[in-house]
């Protein structure tokens, strides 16, 4: 089974060095949510060309974390509670649907790797204390690798290509630190473990209590963010 998505692959085009390069920019908040995005001050920045930078950008209106409004131009998306409703209501039936999959379809070996990345998790960072839960992309992160698990194409296209990095952007921003780590991280082991009992229906259902729980508290989040703007 390949653990790899195409946005995740090593560059290869100067597009797909500044689509990467922006991505994270985004994702982590160096390009601040809501912010214009100015094709000038983008091309100094990252030190590309219009016309790679152009298709960078139409790359990223397609996983959604830039649209293009009239009389604005092009933009970071705004992380608002509608759009983390909308997002967050998608991804509980698809990643629970994920879930579902991965106990049937994914290998013992896999199973395996994926408890050892959660043991890695909690050695190097400060989740049991409640402080931060911090997962690279791609293949160091609990969720990418259950989609992957599915092993269903169609599956994979939707939640790692279009919808991963928007889903990221929220969770790096708003959800990766506070009170619920240690409990977010218990709730992968239990996912993982119904996984591994070959369990598809109570796999499914732990996946989407635990994204509907995150979802309350980034929401708690953004209206406190929006109350004192």
């Amino acid at each position: 089974m390949a653990l790899h998505s195409p946005l995740l692959k090593a560059p290869v085009t100067t597009a797909d060095r500044v689509l990467q390069e922006i991505q994270h920019a985004i994702v982590e908040g160096d390009i601040p949510a809501g912010s214009k995005m100015s094709e000038p001050e983008l091309a100094k920045r990252f030190q590309v060309s219009r016309a790679p930078l152009r298709e960078a950008l139409a790359r990223l209106e397609r996983c959604h974390l830039v649209e293009r409004l009239p009389n604005v131009g092009a933009r970071v998306v705004r992380l608002s509670v509608e759009s983390l409703r909308a997002l967050y209501e998608l991804r509980e039936e698809l990643e629970g649907l994920a879930c579902r999959l991965a106990a049937e379809k994914m290998p013992e070996s896999e199973v395996q790797s994926l408890k050892a990345l959660l043991d890695k998790h909690l050695a190097t960072q400060r989740v049991s204390e409640g402080e931060s839960y911090y997962q690279e992309e791609g293949d160091l992160d609990f969720h990418y690798r259950v989609i992957l698990g599915s092993d269903n194409s169609y599956l994979i296209n939707i939640l790692c290509d279009e919808l991963y990095y928007l889903a990221r952007m929220y969770r790096v921003q708003l959800g990766m630190n506070g009170p619920r780590v240690s409990r977010a991280f218990d709730e992968h082991r239990a996912i993982l473990q119904a996984i591994a009992n070959r369990d598809g229906e109570l796999a499914d259902l732990l996946m989407r209590r635990h994204i509907r729980a995150s979802r309350d508290n980034i929401e708690i989040q953004l209206r406190e963010i929006e109350e004192q703007t």
